[in-house]
């Protein structure tokens, strides 16, 4: 039976932040993350009857936005490209950052995070935006939890050194 209204509609304003962020880090498009995340939304309201849980949801959200923004890109890399115009600025900024990170130096870490391939640039986001632990990244994409720490450990090795080619004034020695 799906959600009523309600429910659904607060289900959507809880999490609808949350995999947003995660389509937008994964695709690295704006008008490509908002489509994920509706199909995201939609899935979750045919498959409402099979949740048992908030931190149910929560997971299933998570993996399902991985899925599809995987999916996004894959069918991405098999169209061509279109010249159109970039019509839409955003400005997406994690909640409560530590310190304020100038602009130029959060779109070129953004590119930087884009650069990488894939399978590192997932386990990344999910570790460091959503926090989640390697073990529970493993159980969310279905691999091995010394897969996921070998992703993490070689994204942030790369991440580490192209920061250092291109950021050189803002990278501790």
């Amino acid at each position: 039976m799906p959600f009523a209204v309600t429910e659904f509609r607060r289900l959507i304003e809880q999490h609808q932040r949350m995999v947003f962020s995660i389509a937008l880090r994964v695709t690295g498009e704006y008008g490509t993350a908002e489509e994920v995340a509706q199909d995201v939304f939609l899935e979750l309201h045919r498959g409402a009857h099979k949740l048992e849980s908030e931190d149910h949801i929560r997971f299933w959200l998570r993996r399902v936005a991985v899925h599809r923004a995987t999916d996004a890109l894959r069918r991405a890399a098999r169209q061509p490209a279109t010249d159109a115009e970039e019509w839409l600025e955003t400005d997406f900024a994690p909640p409560g950052p530590a310190a304020p990170v100038p602009p130029a130096v959060e779109a070129r870490l953004e590119d930087l995070l884009q650069s990488l391939p894939e399978p590192l640039r997932v386990a990344i986001v999910l570790r460091y935006q959503e926090d989640m632990l390697p073990d529970e990244i493993a159980a969310l994409l279905n691999q091995p939890v010394a897969t996921v720490k070998s992703h993490l450990q070689r994204g942030l090795q790369l991440l580490r050194r192209k920061a250092a080619t291109t950021l050189k004034e803002y990278v501790r020695e």
